[in-house]
C-alpha cells in the first residue's frame, strides 16, 4: 500500500507528453476549440430553426455584390488558412524568419477579412437593418446575422492580436515551434466556423 502511494506521489507526468501524447499547450488549445465549437453548433443550429420555421425569412443578399463580396471574404480567409499552414511549416523547420513572414501574412488576410466584413455590415445598416429590425421580414434576422457572424469577426480579430504576439515572441526566440503550430489550430478552427456560416447565412439567403 505505502509502495503504490509513493509510486503515484513520484510519477514522472507533469504535464508534458504522458498521458495523451501531446503538450499540454496543444491539448489546452483543443479543449479550448471542442467547447467553442459547441458554441457555434448552438448558435447554427438555433439560426437554421429559425430561417426554416419562418417562410418569409428575409433573404437580403444580392448575387451581386453582397455574395460577391462574402464570397471575396471567404478566399481571402482560406488564404490566411494557406500562409499559417506554411508559417507551421517553416517553424518546425527551424526556419524562424520565414515562420514570422508567414504569420504577418496570416494576420494581412484576418485583418482584411475584419474590415471586408465591417464594411458589408455598414452596408446592411445603412439599409436598415438594426438587432431586432429589418425592412424585410422577421425581425430576428438582424439579432442572428449580427450575432453569428459578429462573434465569429471577434474570433478573428483576436487570432489577429493572438498571431502578433506569437510571431513576435518567436521572431525573439522566446516561443518554439509548437506555440506556432498551436496558433495555427486557432486559426484553422476559426477559418472552418466560416465554412458554416458563409453557405448557412449568405448562401441560402441569397435575393431573388
Amino acid at each position: 500500500m505505502n509502495e503504490t502511494k509513493t509510486e503515484a506521489l513520484s510519477s514522472p507526468w507533469s504535464g508534458g507528453v504522458s498521458p495523451f501524447a501531446m503538450g499540454s499547450k496543444k491539448l489546452g488549445m483543443w479543449l479550448f476549440i471542442i467547447s467553442d465549437a459547441l458554441t457555434f453548433t448552438v448558435l447554427l443550429v438555433s439560426y437554421s430553426y429559425l430561417r426554416f420555421a419562418n417562410p418569409d425569412w428575409p433573404r437580403p443578399f444580392p448575387f451581386f455584390n453582397a455574395i460577391t463580396f462574402s464570397t471575396l471574404m471567404t478566399v481571402v480567409l482560406l488564404a490566411s488558412s494557406l500562409t499559417m499552414v506554411m508559417a507551421v511549416a517553416a517553424a518546425n523547420r527551424g526556419l524562424r524568419d520565414t515562420a514570422v513572414k508567414w504569420i504577418l501574412a496570416t494576420m494581412l488576410g484576418g485583418a482584411l477579412f475584419v474590415g471586408l466584413h465591417l464594411t458589408e455590415r455598414m452596408h446592411l445598416i445603412e439599409e436598415g437593418v438594426r438587432p431586432f429590425s429589418n425592412p424585410w421580414g422577421p425581425p430576428l434576422f438582424g439579432a442572428a446575422f449580427f450575432g453569428i457572424t459578429g462573434m465569429h469577426m471577434t474570433h478573428v480579430a483576436i487570432g489577429v492580436i493572438y498571431l502578433g504576439i506569437v510571431s513576435l515572441g518567436f521572431g525573439r526566440g522566446k516561443f518554439s515551434p509548437e506555440d506556432v503550430e498551436v496558433s495555427g489550430l486557432y486559426w484553422h478552427f476559426v477559418d472552418l466556423v466560416w465554412m458554416f456560416v458563409f453557405p448557412l447565412i449568405y448562401l441560402m439567403s441569397v435575393k431573388h
